[in-house]
């Protein structure tokens, strides 16, 4: 991408918008913010708004003429869609949240995309599309096996209409099948989780699952290097890229630096299963060989990303508490 082009980050007041924002404008990038504030939060972009580069709309993505307008008006270059209902846990209990915000809303952004000429259209998808694969670490083409979740089916389909877009009207699709991401900004999760319960009770906690899930994490920093090489480098028509560690951790891993960071010791009360909920896979750890062939290493432990995460939780409590108050609405 070069210091002249525009792009347009769906999702920008979220965890990885807001950080992917400051990384674009610091790249010499034009950027364009779209955000409803349902989830995402104001003080996030506080360092974007201080550039003359970036500007701001703050719109449902629901709204497809609305969203067609300011594609339209702002003729972005490339767009990056990262938002999306973020509550994978609680899938099943509100099971048409991932249709409209994820399958839906996607659709809108890509026609809205289409309709304003845009030719590369980067996206957020999920290692989770790979179920309970039998291939570990999982690549790419892994045979694909039954889905899981709301959430990976929504993603699932988003990668499809990209593809189909794609193919149809001449964009060039980037699709990033994440693992977890930690760092700065983090407002859900299993960090967030255990911070937000042992501020509230340190003597006991509640761990959804045994504790012995595998799972890998990565580095916002290092998920930021990805995208930008992935989107610099990668060029065929449809690019599909795992981002994540060499490494993988067990939930139990993370909980032991959480606890001596807070200096508490509390009893640990496991709901039991390998699987913390319907759908959590128990093992997940991507193949990123093919990321790494482009020249991106990760430079993060995933215990380095627990503590920054902890730290920036422990730095703005006020967020543990509106999440707090957001567990208690429900």
């Amino acid at each position: 991408m070069s210091a002249s082009s525009k792009a347009l980050v769906t999702g920008a007041a979220g965890f990885i918008g807001s950080n992917l924002c400051d990384y674009l404008l610091e790249k010499n990038l034009q950027v364009i913010g779209i955000d409803n504030f349902s989830t995402g939060q104001k003080e996030f972009l506080q360092k974007s708004e201080r550039s003359s580069c970036f500007r701001l709309h703050e719109s449902d993505l629901s709204n497809l003429d609305q969203i067609k307008g300011i594609f339209l008006d702002e003729k972005p270059d490339i767009v990056f869609h990262l938002a999306a209902n973020a509550d994978v846990r609680f899938g099943l209990e509100y099971p048409r949240r991932d249709l409209e915000q994820g399958t839906i809303v996607t659709h809108n952004v890509l026609e809205a995309a289409r309709t304003a000429g845009v030719k590369k259209f980067a996206y957020s998808s999920t290692g989770s599309v790979y179920g309970e694969p039998n291939v570990f670490p999982t690549p790419e083409d892994c045979p694909f096996p039954i889905q899981t979740s709301l959430y990976a089916a929504s993603k699932l389909a988003g990668e499809a209409m990209i593809q189909a877009y794609a193919e149809g009207f001449g964009m060039q699709g980037f699709i990033f099948r994440f693992v977890s991401i930690l760092g700065p900004r983090y407002t859900h999760g299993h960090v967030f989780d255990f911070i937000q319960k042992l501020k509230l009770d340190p003597s006991q906690l509640e761990v959804l699952g045994d504790g012995k899930q595998k799972k890998a994490y990565l580095h916002i920093e290092d998920c930021l290097n990805a995208i930008w090489t992935v989107i610099n480098k990668a060029d065929q028509k449809i690019n599909i890229y795992n981002l994540g560690p060499d490494e993988f951790s067990t939930v139990n891993d993370s909980l032991d630096t959480i606890e001596s960071i807070l200096g508490v010791s509390p009893i640990r009360k496991y709901s039991g299963g390998e699987r913390g909920w319907v759908g959590d896979s128990p093992f997940i750890f991507l193949d990123c060989s093919k990321l790494k062939s482009l020249g991106w290493e990760s430079t993060y432990s995933i215990q380095d990303g627990v503590k920054a995460t902890a730290k920036f939780l422990l730095d703005n409590p006020q967020l543990i508490i509106t999440g707090q108050n957001k567990d208690l609405a429900k």
